[in-house]
């Protein structure tokens, strides 16, 4: 009876985020979707709109009867150093098309593409999921991601992370560091204050502080900011996400005097710690670019890398767009924003920051 329905073709809209019961009806999907991520939620969308001034497109696929068969959650950022880019999910580590069928891959795909030339956005990005289509560029080699189940307890964590490590993490527990979790407007301010000196001393530009407020707005309980203090200054600080059990450190980083502190190591030990509180068993360190000091800091934690696989497109006569700050052409500009005030990076950063995605 129903049998005409599975061949009928898909229906393909953009949704409406401001609409709560369409966006209930999609969290709902992403969330019995065994892929989903807290990057495909419309709350993420929204979250990286209001942050970022940048558009939400959100693209679903319907059946005949109305049931959700895809989704595809899309950011058109507009940078006047990088361009225009269509990218599934902006500002995410995860993205791209979740489909419950494999029929409404290259429906979204299409779809995605028409709405990015009408945009005049000459290239996409799409950070996971299956591949759109034979147009799309793989890339298997630039990020690396790493996650791991959480151990039982305190002591058993402590024997999962390999010696070496286990031994700075030791030596951080010994120090004067006190740890505090919350989501209230004094912590958000001390997140950012650490995390934007973190960045600077990396070379690269802050994001909005609008964009971790927005943040943490729309995910509510399942979102919050750990902090260490050293005689009652923040030193270290990440604000995590948590999702079907799993958590995730997305924003962090530690003042120049937290390495020696070992603050950084209180830091994620203490979240595990945290996390497992919340019931959950999985911990998503995140991505970190081949090669560099933090993919060798989250192996020295005991994570095993797995390549991420991204994709793009570029219209004809376009090349992809390189925003990576590792590209050699980036050398110099990198070496002067170290050398910037803080103040300045903090004031110019966010401009240049909400046009990465």
């Amino acid at each position: 009876m129903n049998a005409p329905l599975l061949h009928a073709p898909l229906a393909l809209r953009l949704a409406d985020l401001g609409d709560t019961i369409e966006r209930a009806r999609i969290g709902a999907f992403v969330h019995d979707h065994p892929e989903g991520t807290p990057f495909h939620l419309p709350g993420w969308s929204v979250a990286v709109a209001r942050g970022c001034r940048q558009k939400a497109h959100y693209l679903v696929a319907e059946r005949a009867n109305g049931e959700l068969a895809g989704v595809m959650p899309l950011t058109e950022i507009h940078s006047p150093l990088f361009g225009r880019v269509l990218v599934s999910a902006g500002f995410g580590v995860g993205g791209g098309i979740l489909a419950a069928t494999p029929a409404a891959i290259a429906p979204l795909a299409e779809a995605a593409w028409e709405l990015a030339k009408r945009l005049n956005c000459p290239t996409m990005e799409v950070r996971g999921g299956p591949r759109p289509g034979p147009e799309w560029d793989a890339d298997e080699t630039t990020y690396l991601g790493f996650v791991r189940d959480l151990a039982a307890d305190d002591e058993a964590e402590l024997l999962a992370i390999p010696r070496k490590q286990r031994a700075e993490v030791r030596r951080s527990l010994g120090n004067d560091l006190e740890v505090s979790i919350g989501c209230n407007a004094s912590d958000a301010a001390a997140h950012y204050s650490v995390y934007a000196e973190s960045v600077r001393n990396l070379g690269t530009p802050v994001f909005p502080r609008t964009l971790f407020t927005e943040v943490l707005r729309e995910f509510g309980n399942s979102a919050d900011v750990l902090i260490v203090r050293h005689r009652g200054a923040p030193v270290s600080s990440v604000l995590s996400l948590y999702w079907k059990g799993t958590v995730y450190p997305y924003w962090g980083g530690g003042t120049a005097a937290a390495r020696a502190l070992r603050a950084n190591d209180r830091l994620y030990f203490a979240l595990m710690g945290h996390a497992r509180t919340r019931s959950c068993t999985r911990f998503d360190f995140g991505r970190s670019k081949t090669g560099t000091g933090p993919a060798a800091f989250k192996r020295n934690w005991g994570f095993e890398p797995r390549p991420l696989t991204y994709w793009d497109r570029a219209a004809e006569g376009h090349a992809p767009r390189d925003a990576n700050p590792l590209n050699p052409k980036y050398r110099l500009q990198v070496a002067v924003w170290q050398k910037l005030p803080l103040w300045l990076a903090n004031q110019m950063g966010p401009l240049i920051a909400r046009g990465l995605g």
